[in-house]
């Protein structure tokens, strides 16, 4: 039996996906600003242009060799400037994307992410509360902003907290697996005032996947983006430990 220790607070203690970021923001820098050069010049020549077309001679129009060749001009920075693009997009995936995600494979990660599918009947997250809360509430939100779950903890003390909802909504029917669910979680003090409180998603990574440029992780059946997470840690060794279940 696998146990997953959710650490107490989670810090920023990840290095696989920070030491891929230095050399990607020194390349994307680097093509960002051929790219504002390119498209500063191409509005440059487009204004020449149209305001060539504006004041040329009704008695002596442009040459049409010479519109011709302008044309092909203007086609040739355009076509660098949607080169310059690919380029960009090939960088993030192959230095700063899919190659450093796929290490994070069956470690476990902190991300910080409030969204959760409801697979096999349910769906978890953990929050963690400051000190100090004297009221809590933690409610299941759907994808159009309806509350379908809405709990009293009694537990509020500091720390993280496991939560796992049952996928049951507030009429106690069976909500369908596959749907993507929001946790909102709401504390105040003995005074009223609202606490800031924090909600992540912790688990071992199970795949990575790759959408327009943005790479996911696949955490306890749910994606979230890599650059949302906050710690990794290898997994617990199964000898001497013991299972723990979530709220």
């Amino acid at each position: 039996m696998t146990t997953t220790i959710a650490p107490t607070t989670p810090t920023p203690s990840v290095t696989t996906p920070a030491s891929s970021t230095s050399a990607t923001s020194s390349t994307s820098s680097a093509t960002l600003s051929g790219l504002d050069s390119l498209t500063s010049n191409f509005n440059t020549f487009l204004t020449l242009l149209t305001t060539q077309l504006q004041n040329q001679d009704p008695t002596s129009p442009l040459d049409s060799n010479q519109f011709t060749q302008q044309l092909v001009q203007m086609t040739g920075v355009e076509q660098q400037l949607n080169a310059n693009a690919l380029l960009q997009q090939l960088v993030t995936n192959t230095s700063g994307g899919v190659a450093s995600a796929v290490g994070l494979i069956g470690k476990q990660v902190t991300a910080t992410d409030a969204n959760a599918n409801l697979a096999g009947g349910q769906a978890s997250w953990t929050y963690n509360l400051p000190a100090g809360v004297a009221d809590l509430k933690v409610q299941v939100v759907d994808a159009n902003g309806t509350i379908v779950s809405s709990q009293a903890p009694s537990d509020m003390s500091a720390g993280n907290h496991p939560f796992t909802w049952n996928g049951q909504n507030l009429a106690g029917n069976q909500q369908p697996d596959g749907g993507t669910y929001t946790l909102q979680v709401t504390a105040t003090d003995s005074g009223g005032n609202t606490l800031a409180t924090s909600t992540y998603q912790i688990g071992t990574v199970t795949g990575v996947t790759q959408t327009n440029g943005a790479t996911f992780l696949t955490i306890n059946g749910t994606q979230v983006p890599q650059n949302s997470v906050v710690s990794v840690s290898q997994v617990a060794s199964t000898s001497n430990n013991s299972g723990t279940s979530g709220s």
